[in-house]
């Protein structure tokens, strides 16, 4: 039971790491992407 209880918390860790991985590439993706389109705005 205390092997199991430790791989939970350590899977839980590991999920809550990622999500917050995915939630930053996802801000620098947007980022980019208004970056690109301001740009395009600019050369209009």
């Amino acid at each position: 039971m205390k092997k199991l209880f430790g791989m939970v918390v350590v899977a839980g860790a590991l999920m809550v790491s990622a999500c917050n991985t995915v939630e930053g590439v996802g801000r620098d993706v947007s980022s980019a992407g208004n970056t690109v389109a301001k740009t395009a705005d600019d050369a209009k």
